[in-house]
């Protein structure tokens, strides 16, 4: 399945994922899905027009059978090894979107570590990242 999935396709499953986990897309995540697909240069050849078709493929595929394993096999066989921590960042950006990280994003997160093998200092370190841009004052 996944020689027929871009890395550009995978990492989109894996963010529109970690938006659905708590069973609640919201528009902020959503949002920012977006945003990040069309600035950020691990996407650049992404055809835009794409987004759309990419997110409804992705949430098919989460609500089949065994959806959540299948996300996290595709990520971790199509994507790059030099970018499994971007794929962890991008996670953590969506999770992030709207200031209130849930347990389910928690767990998912977790999931990811283990299925790429992402150092927890790593993964520490992105985490901490995101608590720094998105402080309040």
């Amino acid at each position: 399945m996944s020689s027929h999935i871009s890395t550009h396709d995978a990492l989109i499953y894996l963010m529109v994922t970690m938006s659905a986990v708590d069973k609640a897309m919201n528009d902020a995540e959503l949002a920012r899905i977006g945003r990040l697909v069309t600035f950020l240069p691990v996407f650049d050849g992404f055809d835009e027009e794409r987004l759309v078709e990419v997110t409804r493929a992705a949430a098919e595929l989460l609500n089949g059978p065994e959806g959540l394993d299948i996300v996290l096999e595709v990520l971790r066989d199509t994507v790059p090894h030099k970018f499994y921590d971007t794929a962890y960042a991008l996670a953590v950006e969506i999770a992030s979107a709207d200031y209130n990280i849930q347990q389910e994003e928690i767990r998912l997160l977790q999931m990811i570590r283990d299925r790429l093998g992402l150092d927890k200092l790593t993964c520490a370190a992105i985490e901490r990242s995101a608590i720094a841009r998105f402080r309040s004052a």
